[in-house]
C-alpha cells in the first residue's frame, strides 16, 4: 500500500518553473521532510535521512495530470497498526510534487538554508546573493553562481539552475527579513515568489496505490482524488481538510456519530457518511485497476 498526497497549484495557475505555490502553511513546506523517513518495502525496513530524502523520490504518473515525484514522508510504519495491516510487505506514505521540484529543492537542503536551529547574524545588511554566499566557500575570485554549481555539481544550463535563478536567490536585493534562521529567510524569499495570486487556484492530488493477489493473479488498484480550488481563499486545501471535519461535527451533533473521546476516522461510523457527503459535494475517488506481472 502506497499513499501519496500533494497540495499543489492547478494547471491553469501553474506559471513558474517549480510548478508550485504555497497553498498552506509556508513554514511547514520549508521544513518538510526534516527527520528520518521510515517505511517498509518488499518486507525490508528502509530509512532515509533528511539530507538524502529529496534525491530518493519515485516518478509517478497520475492520469490526466502527467508526471509527479513522490518522496516518503516521515514515519509510514506507524500506520500499520492503526490500519490493521501489520503484516503488509510494503507501506509508504509520501508527498507529491510536480516533476523537477525535488532535484531543485535538494540544492537548498544540501546548502543548509532550510536549517531552523539557529539565528543568522548580519541579516540587516544582507542581500539574497549574500545569503546564499554565506553557505558557500570563501573565494572572492569566483562568482556565487559558479561556486554553487561547483559545490553541488550543477550545470548552468540545467533546469535545476533555472529554477534557482527564478527564485531570485542571486539578486542583490535585500533579504525580506532582518532577523531569523536560515529556514525563515528562505521562507520569506519563497513567499515573495510563490504565494497564490487572488485569482489563482490550488489543487489537491491524492493517490492510493494498492497491490494485491487474488486467485493466483496480481493486480494494482489506483484510487485517486483531484480537487481544484475556486480562488485564493476558497481553496481545495481548505475544502478537503475542512469539509470532512465539518461533516463529522454535524454528525456528532445530530447523533449519527455516537463515539466519544478522541477518535481516528478509521471506523465506518465516522468515515462512511463523510465520504458519501463529500461525493455529493464533488469530492470522490476515481479508481482504475489492472492486472500486473507476477
Amino acid at each position: 500500500f502506497k499513499s501519496y498526497t500533494g497540495g499543489l497549484v492547478s494547471p491553469e495557475s501553474d506559471n513558474n518553473p517549480w510548478h508550485y505555490k504555497f497553498t498552506w502553511n509556508p513554514r511547514n513546506v520549508v521544513l518538510a521532510g526534516q527527520g528520518t523517513a521510515r517505511f517498509i518495502r518488499n518486507g525490508r525496513y528502509k530509512y532515509i535521512p533528511y539530507h538524502k530524502l529529496f534525491s530518493r523520490y519515485e516518478n509517478i504518473e497520475v492520469e490526466g495530470l502527467g508526471g509527479f515525484e513522490g518522496y516518503p514522508n516521515r514515519d509510514s510504519l506507524a500506520y500499520r497498526k492503526v490500519y490493521g495491516i501489520e503484516d503488509i510487505p510494503t507501506l509508504i506514505r509520501g508527498t507529491f510534487r510536480k516533476a523537477g521540484f525535488c532535484d531543485a529543492w535538494d540544492v537548498f537542503v544540501q546548502l543548509g538554508v532550510t536549517d531552523d536551529t539557529y539565528k543568522m547574524e548580519g541579516l540587516e545588511e544582507m542581500s539574497k546573493r549574500d545569503f546564499i554566499n554565506a553557505f558557500l566557500k570563501y573565494d572572492k575570485s569566483t562568482s556565487v553562481e559558479d561556486k554553487l554549481c561547483e559545490s553541488l555539481n550543477i550545470k548552468k544550463d540545467s533546469d535545476v539552475f533555472k529554477r534557482l535563478e527564478w527564485m531570485g536567490i542571486f539578486e542583490n536585493k535585500q533579504v525580506p527579513i532582518t532577523e531569523g534562521s536560515p529556514a525563515q529567510v528562505m521562507q520569506a524569499i519563497m513567499e515573495e515568489k510563490m504565494s497564490l495570486d487572488p485569482d489563482d487556484k490550488d489543487m489537491i492530488v491524492m493517490q492510493h496505490q494498492f497491490e494485491y493477489e487474488l486467485d493466483g493473479k496480481k493486480y494494482q488498484l489506483d484510487s485517486s482524488i483531484v480537487s481544484i480550488g475556486d480562488d485564493q481563499k476558497e481553496t481545495a486545501m481548505s475544502k478537503t481538510v475542512g469539509w470532512p471535519l465539518g461533516i463529522a461535527i454535524k454528525n456528532i451533533l445530530n447523533g449519527k456519530i455516537k463515539l466519544r473521546g478522541v477518535q481516528v476516522p478509521i471506523k465506518e461510523e465516522i468515515y462512511a457518511p463523510i465520504l458519501e457527503e463529500l461525493h455529493e459535494m464533488g469530492i470522490s475517488f476515481n479508481e482504475t485497476e489492472r492486472e500486473i506481472d507476477n
